[in-house]
């Protein structure tokens, strides 16, 4: 019998959320397929105290729904990831907090934060959406040569959200003048999508594929997230 593929899925478990009910039935869908065990685990972030505690997982999910009951959580478990070059996906609130451990950790931002649960931070790179995603599908462009164009072997996708904060267009220049990069926007140039060059797997999107699995589908990024844990 084939060993489950363990992943830790890091955020604060809601039946209510539509991205959390999602997620198993993704998975689901993806193990039939594959006839591919995978145990994925739900980890509130408030058990998050020290990296070791994803020493077990071969790879990170930082989930939708937050502001997250600990956001120093979130972050530790970003950066387990991001240093130990471990496959790792945020999608909505996930994608928010991986460019917020990345400045903090890359970029030497130690202010860097999020208006949402630091309204007053000197240094707010996530900001509220001039227009919220809540409950909406928009089309994407997909960088060419980018893991999520891999994934989706399109360089256009149409995706669902529910968003109230993205990046702060005032430090976009800076954030993006290192390892991180975008990966996809819409049509007015908003960034939806930011990757980790030389990292095997480091995507985050502010839009929710999961969402897919709600129609039967298998979304095209879980599926390269899987393959990047497998290989």
């Amino acid at each position: 019998m084939k060993t489950p593929l363990r992943i830790a899925l890091v955020g604060d478990y809601n039946p209510e959320v539509i991205a959390h009910q999602a997620i198993p039935r993704a998975f689901a869908l993806l193990s039939e397929l594959h006839s591919l065990p995978i145990h994925a685990e739900w980890i509130p972030t408030e058990s998050i105290t020290r990296e070791d505690t994803l020493a077990s997982y071969q790879g990170v999910w930082c989930v939708p729904a937050s502001p997250y009951r600990s956001m120093e959580g979130a972050l530790i478990a970003v950066h387990y990831a991001r240093e130990n070059r471990l496959p790792f996906l945020g999608t909505c609130g996930g994608c928010q907090h991986a460019i917020i451990e990345y400045a903090r950790s890359v970029l030497g931002w130690n202010e860097a934060d999020h208006a949402e649960s630091s309204p007053d931070s000197p240094l707010p790179i996530i900001s509220p959406l001039e227009c919220a995603m809540v409950e909406v599908t928009d089309r994407v462009r997909l960088r060419e040569g980018t893991l999520i164009a891999n994934a989706y072997g399109s360089l256009e996708a149409t995706e669902g959200y529910r968003c109230r904060y993205g990046l702060n267009p005032e430090f976009q220049e800076r954030l993006f003048s290192s390892s991180l990069r975008v990966s996809a926007e819409d049509a007015q140039g908003n960034i939806r999508a930011v990757e980790l060059e030389g990292h095997p797997f480091f995507v985050g999107t502010l839009f929710q594929p999961e969402r897919a699995a709600l129609q039967g589908r298998i979304p095209p990024l879980l599926t390269a997230f899987v393959s990047a844990i497998r290989g």
